[in-house]
This record gives structure tokens, C-alpha cells and sequence, in this order.
């Protein structure tokens, strides 16, 4: 685990694909004001190998105990770390928990058709069919989802060559067991009406239109919740941290309480 900054303690949930080290900036960014505690989820680095057993209560009870050992009582989740966020809302000791672009599936949205042959491409090792059959399906609206599929293949091939993208292929394998969980869990917004603490649902303005119309229906059902759309952001906008960025998130976890007008 790594901690950074002074202040109330916040846990940062890294989404799927991804580690630790790429929420780095956004953890400097809150260090001002707040202790933020940063983990890796099983089958990367330093944490726990994947065994093919793991569930959502695994999830939860790795987090569990990483609040027991930090005290902290707030999280940040982004994208499968946001699904883990609100999973966790409805049983663990929580006061405030932010959300970004969170991994839900409600109502068919987003399609998750992709599943069982984006599972097959990752154990075949294809890497680059595989994320452009997972892309075409979660961004229906970007480009690669409406060039002829070997373009967009051609152009995921590239990505996968650059440091960023070859980060992924190496944490490729915990990308399928993490999405399944999510859409084993797909049902309804009000699923997550008993999340009693202070709950911030935001989604970016260039992220995928389901990405808000989830958050809002969960804001709707959830007693102390509600939902904002942060201009200019795209999915991986957590990552790249810039202040406009941060700010909403940073003012919720210091603000006091709201009440739904």
C-alpha cells in the first residue's frame, strides 16, 4: 500500500486494466488536504495472485481490511473501482464516497455482449482483437467503433506498442474475471438505494452517455446521493488529474453533509 499527504484518509479503488501507479497524480493532488492510501487490487504487484476464485466479497474484503488498518472512511472509485465503491456503500463503515465514470451495468447499458469472446481472445492471448471487441462495445460512440473492425484493430496494435498500452497487456489477464463480476452483479440502480453514506456520482462530458444516466439513476435512488457531469472529461480524465478535474472531488470530501433539495 502506499500513502501520500496529511489530512482525513481517503482510499483510491484503481479501475480495471490499471494499477496504482497510474492514479499517482491524483493522489499529489489531494495530498494538500487529505491522506489518500492507494492500493493494488489482486493479480498485480505487490498484492495477491490471481487464483480464479476471487469475488465481489473477495473485493470487499480486501478493502475491508484496508480500512480497519488506515481508519479511513472515504473512498474514491474510478470506473471497476467506482462498481467496488458502491458495492461497498452498502456494508462497509463509509461516510463519503466519490465515484467516477463507475463500472455498472443497468438496463443493457453498456452492451456486454463483448464478454464471452473478449474472455476467449485474452486466454488465446490476442491481445489487440481482444481490447478493440471490448472497446467497440463500451464506446459506441468513439471512432474506433465506426471505422471497418480491422482498422480499428490496426489502430488498438499501435496503442498496445506505446508504454502506456503495454501496461495494459501486462495486466491484461485481470481484465475479464473484474468485468465479469460487474455485469454478474448488472440489475437495477435501485440496487444500491440501502448506500447510506454521502455519495458523489460523476461522470465525464466525453465519456460514453451511459456513464451519466447511470450515475444519475443511482443518485436518484440513493438516500444521500447525487450526480455531475464534469466538462471536458473523458474516461481516463481520474488519471490524468488536472485541477478543473480534481476539484469537485476534493470540495465533496471536505464539505460537510448535503441534503437532497
Amino acid at each position: 500500500m502506499y500513502s501520500t499527504g496529511t489530512g482525513p484518509g481517503i482510499v483510491i479503488l484503481h479501475g480495471g486494466g490499471v494499477a496504482v501507479r497510474d492514479y499517482q497524480r491524483l493522489a499529489a493532488a489531494l495530498a494538500d488536504r487529505f491522506t489518500v492510501h492507494l492500493y493494488n487490487r489482486r493479480g498485480r504487484v505487490d498484492s495477491a495472485p490471481l487464483t480464479g476464485t476471487e469475488t465481489v466479497e473477495t473485493d470487499l474484503a480486501d478493502l475491508g481490511a484496508v480500512l480497519e488498518h488506515t481508519g479511513a472512511r472515504s473512498v474514491f472509485g474510478h470506473s471497476g473501482g467506482g462498481f467496488t465503491a458502491l458495492r461497498a456503500g452498502l456494508t462497509l463503515p463509509l461516510e463519503r464516497i466519490a465515484v467516477y465514470d463507475p463500472g455498472l451495468y443497468f438496463g443493457g447499458r453498456p452492451s456486454a455482449e463483448f464478454l464471452d469472446e473478449f474472455e476467449r481472445l485474452v486466454r488465446q492471448g490476442d491481445h489487440a482483437r481482444a481490447m478493440t471487441v471490448m472497446a467497440r462495445a463500451t464506446y459506441p460512440d468513439d471512432f474506433g467503433a465506426k471505422v471497418p473492425f480491422p482498422v480499428a484493430k490496426a489502430m488498438t496494435s499501435l496503442f498496445l506498442r506505446t508504454s502506456i498500452g503495454k501496461r495494459f497487456v501486462e495486466l491484461m489477464l485481470t481484465m475479464p474475471p473484474e468485468i465479469r463480476r460487474i455485469h454478474d452483479h448488472s440489475g437495477k440502480a435501485e440496487d444500491y438505494a440501502g448506500v447510506s453514506a454521502e455519495l458523489l456520482l460523476a461522470a465525464g462530458a466525453r465519456s460514453p452517455r451511459y456513464f451519466m444516466e447511470n450515475c444519475q439513476a443511482v443518485a436518484d435512488a440513493a438516500p444521500r446521493g447525487r450526480a455531475m457531469l464534469i466538462p471536458g472529461a473523458s474516461h481516463n480524465s481520474a488519471n490524468i488529474a488536472r485541477p478543473a478535474f480534481v476539484r469537485p472531488f476534493a470540495e465533496f470530501f471536505a464539505a460537510g453533509s448535503f441534503k437532497r433539495a
